[in-house]
């Protein structure tokens, strides 16, 4: 890359800052059209003047992958790799196991990633029978958690509210959430993937304060690329991230859109997660089937340069 990610910022910070409220609408391009249904040709791509603000976010999701050996393994890898960016202040890692190896991963991965659960039960401990409260994650240093994802939302009959109140109830538990949002094909197809958002948005605005974003990490998921080997192109992933920036502006605030890091997810790769991660309003990656890969998943953390 010509210019690091830090460079750029610093570079069009300044500018956009000043001209923040001047800035029309980007133009649409008959291939932008083509690029992205379910996207109106005139959604504005709204400016990042606080993008140096927003740390650089990688998260991996193991879904139920592994067995005692293949996790030792992927640890070592992880631990290996070298990674070329400051993961305490360029980049936030992340990665989130099975529930039955989070501990196993905790005491032995590198001390500059951090553990995430793949979902928690939204009650106190007690007759719960199969299911992990909230405080139970965050009394094992647990204290990120993924929440949403579409294959819990089409499988475990998850709706957009169960997903916002469980987003409440793991703040209020100390947690952090990386929380999923994302259409599926046929919805994108007829041109609704927006409202598709929006729907699954409002009852997070709805259940938390200003403040609260703050523990908020937004994972964008088209379910028609996730472990599907499609990608959004850069162009279409950029298009809904400045919809959901500008959806927080009018629904939150601008200081939450500013500030609010929302990641891409669905078949991010080594090969292409450098080019996504040009994009002034993608944050970062929840990355699938490459985050079981160590060489792979460093690859992706170094994009963050």
């Amino acid at each position: 890359m010509a210019h690091s990610r830090a460079g750029r910022v610093a570079l069009l910070s300044v500018a956009l800052l000043a001209a923040r409220y001047l800035l029309s609408p980007a133009p649409v391009t008959e291939s932008s059209q083509l690029n992205f249904a379910g996207v109106p040709a005139t959604t504005e791509r709204l400016s990042r003047t606080c993008l140096g603000a927003r740390r650089f976010f990688v998260g991996g999701n193991w879904k139920a992958n592994g067995s005692p050996d293949s996790v030792e393994a992927l640890i070592a890898d992880l631990n290996a790799g070298e990674v070329k960016v400051d993961t305490k202040k360029d980049v936030e890692v992340v990665v989130a196991p099975s529930m039955i190896y989070l501990n196993q991963v905790k005491s032995a991965l590198r001390a500059d990633y951090a553990v995430a659960a793949q979902n928690m039960w939204d009650k106190a401990p007690g007759a719960w029978t199969g299911e992990t409260p909230a405080a139970m994650l965050k009394d094992n240093g647990l204290d990120w958690v993924v929440l949403g994802h579409s294959e819990r939302r089409e499988n475990c009959g998850e709706t957009s509210q169960v997903v916002a109140d469980k987003t409440k109830f793991a703040i209020d538990n100390g947690l952090s959430t990386i929380t999923c949002i994302g259409e599926k094909l046929e919805e994108r197809e007829s041109d609704t993937t927006f409202d598709v958002l929006d729907e699954q948005m409002k009852p997070i605005a709805a259940a938390l304060s200003e403040a609260e974003w703050d523990k908020v990490v937004i994972a964008y998921e088209p379910v028609w690329a996730i472990g599907t080997g499609k990608v959004a192109s850069p162009e279409q992933a950029e298009e809904v991230h400045a919809f959901l920036r500008k959806w927080l502006a009018d629904n939150v605030s601008q200081k939450v859109s500013d500030s609010v890091r929302i990641l891409y997810g669905g078949s991010v790769n080594d090969g292409n997660c450098v080019e996504l991660g040009q994009k002034p309003n993608i944050d970062g990656f929840l990355v699938g089937g490459a985050s079981l890969n160590g060489a792979s998943f460093t690859t992706i953390v170094n994009a963050a340069s």
